[in-house]
């Protein structure tokens, strides 16, 4: 009996299951449970940044070795990213998210206890494994559950999710600061290891994948507690559909010729997320602005709680506007805001300037820039990773994204003090910038847009162009 077949077997029985609560509200409820794989992320983001003001100092950490403690992080991510793909077919996407969020309790405990830097990264290696985990589960749990009108807004406040922990961790240590707490700030990252563990307990398993592993029945039942009843029967036919056209989920098939244009685009915007230079100014916001003369690192941890508002605000402009405008143009225009708030940062951040003049426009520089991230790079990369590739095929081609996504992730950090020693960062600045402008003619040449498109749609506009190519 071929797939297709034994899904509509099991399609029958699944109608006659019955129904659950339906549509967006509780798809929006499940939504906020997952998306709180991205709090992980952010929380342990943006901590670091204030801790680290307080870690150079007690273990004598030189340039290098403070970007090996930051960058470490994106090292586990990597490796957790790549293991997130394979996990998430193999035991779902719900038990993912739950491994993940017990691995970051398990790092949290660990480095905020350690006596040494070697035990420090290890820990942060662990929570990094966590982060990768989260980072390729909790975006593909998400776009799965979530219906084709919504699919942007609900994926999106994974990221919304990010920059609200960026901003508690910020918050955090704004008030241990005093005290030089670091390792309560590191610490406190258990809440939100327990809360995604304890919250993902009671969630349903994505449709998709249960489709995927024959499971139609509960696949059906899955799709009804976020669905209205009369748009679940049809759904599952096109899901079926798509996974008997698609190949099985094997490494060797990501290469395989009609899905080499998404992977390209996958990695593509992972990569640019990073070059761009966003995590230079989350990780390291503090010691820029002591640099640019605030006077103190209670000041400096001050103002990077002003640029964590922005952040989270500007990033719910996105929400609002990435269903109704679509991924494309807010690339394009967030790209084009950063690349000019890069170059004035540039400008700013020239030797010579005078301190008073300097952090004023280092904090409008910065403001300007989180602003056009959090409505682009921030959310659309997380989103259109989840939702560009095939049924079968989802979770490994996401997985391979994101650890892109970390390898540049931990090349921009592990490199910044060094180049800002060694160029200063006047020149580091506009490097960024220039590999911003690399991402605009990419996103204008390699892009689709897929606002509204179910996923099943978004798998067949790909087979579709590669089969005109072939033509």
């Amino acid at each position: 009996m071929t797939t297709l077949a034994r899904a509509t077997e099991g399609l029958e029985r699944s109608t006659r299951s019955a129904p659950g609560r339906g549509g967006v509200p509780y798809a929006t409820l499940i939504t906020l449970i997952a998306a709180l794989g991205g709090l992980l992320f952010g929380f342990d983001t943006g901590v670091i940044s204030g801790a680290l003001l307080f870690i150079i100092p007690e273990f004598h950490l030189g340039p290098a070795a403070q970007g090996f403690v930051v960058g470490v992080v994106t090292l586990g991510a990597l490796v957790g990213a790549l293991l997130g793909g394979a996990a998430a077919d193999a035991v779902g996407r719900r038990r993912t998210n739950i491994a993940g969020g017990a691995a970051f309790i398990l790092g949290s405990l660990l480095s905020a206890a350690a006596p040494d830097v070697a035990t420090l990264i290890v820990g942060r290696f662990v929570i990094g494994v966590a982060i990768g985990l989260s980072s390729v589960a909790a975006p593909l749990y998400i776009a799965e559950l979530a219906p084709a009108q919504q699919r942007g807004t609900l994926v999106s406040l994974f990221q919304l999710a990010v920059t609200v922990g960026i901003l508690a961790s910020y918050v955090i240590d704004g008030m241990l600061a005093p005290t030089r707490a670091w390792r309560t700030m590191l610490a406190v990252g258990v809440v939100p290891g327990a809360a995604l563990v304890f919250g993902m307990l009671p969630m349903p398993e994505s449709p998709r994948w249960l489709m995927k592993h024959g499971r139609t029945a509960e696949a059906g039942a899955a799709l009804r507690r976020v669905r209205h009843e009369q748009n679940v029967d049809a759904e599952l036919r096109e899901i079926a559909a798509d996974i008997a056209q698609d190949r099985p989920a094997a490494w060797r098939n990501l290469l395989a010729p009609e899905l080499r244009p998404a992977l390209l685009v996958g990695i593509g915007l992972a990569v640019f997320q990073q070059v761009t230079g966003i995590n230079t100014i989350i990780y390291y916001a503090p010691q820029i602005f002591e640099a640019a003369g605030f006077s103190s690192a209670t000041t400096a941890l001050a103002a990077t709680i002003g640029i964590g508002v922005v952040n989270v605000l500007a990033t719910v402009v996105a929400i609002a506007l990435v269903d109704r405008w679509g991924r494309r143009p807010l690339l394009l225009a967030g790209l084009t805001g950063m690349i000019a708030s890069l170059l004035a940062l540039g400008v700013a951040s020239h030797e010579g300037t005078t301190a008073g003049w300097l952090g004023a426009m280092t904090v409008a520089c910065i403001g300007v820039y989180i602003v056009c991230f959090a409505f682009s790079l921030g959310p659309i990369v997380w989103l259109m990773i989840s939702e560009i590739f095939p049924n079968r095929i989802r979770a490994r081609a996401a997985s391979v994204s994101t650890a892109a996504n970390w390898l540049a992730n931990f090349v921009v950090s592990l490199t910044f003090p060094l180049l800002r020693a060694n160029l200063g960062s006047s020149l580091t600045f506009t490097l960024y910038a220039l590999f911003g402008m690399i991402a605009i003619v990419f996103v204008a040449r390699k892009v689709p847009e897929t606002r509204a498109k179910t996923l099943e749609e978004i798998a067949a506009s790909w087979r579709t162009s590669q089969g005109a190519v072939a033509a």
